[in-house]
């Protein structure tokens, strides 16, 4: 009986660079900015604030992630603690409303 012989050479990763690890804004850790979260939140009773189509998201605590979102982002100039600047998000909707963002801010370089 024959031996069957295995891989000689192991897989290699070829990817030229590895992005960084992802890591918080210490702006966003202060205890400012968590009652600046808890009120834009508790404004929004725990629920998606986005619109489309004429009805509101139906995603809510507890079951979906919620994200208190800058209207005007901070990069932008907004105000980073204005409840009036705030907004509640799905995570869903928070991506889709930071690339627009991002997209337009980028628009604007060139």
């Amino acid at each position: 009986m024959a031996k069957q012989i295995g891989p000689q050479f192991r897989q290699v990763d070829l990817r030229t660079a590895m992005p960084a690890p992802k890591k918080a804004d210490p702006e966003l850790l202060t205890p400012e900015h968590r009652a600046w979260r808890n009120q834009v939140l508790q404004r929004a009773a725990f629920r998606c604030e986005w619109v489309e189509n004429g009805r509101r998201c139906i995603k809510a605590a507890p079951h979906d992630r919620l994200i208190a979102d800058h209207i005007v982002e901070r990069k932008d100039g907004g105000a980073p603690l204005d409840p009036a600047n705030g907004q509640c998000l799905c995570g869903r909707h928070h991506t889709l409303k930071t690339a627009a963002a991002r997209a337009e801010r980028m628009a604007r370089r060139y």
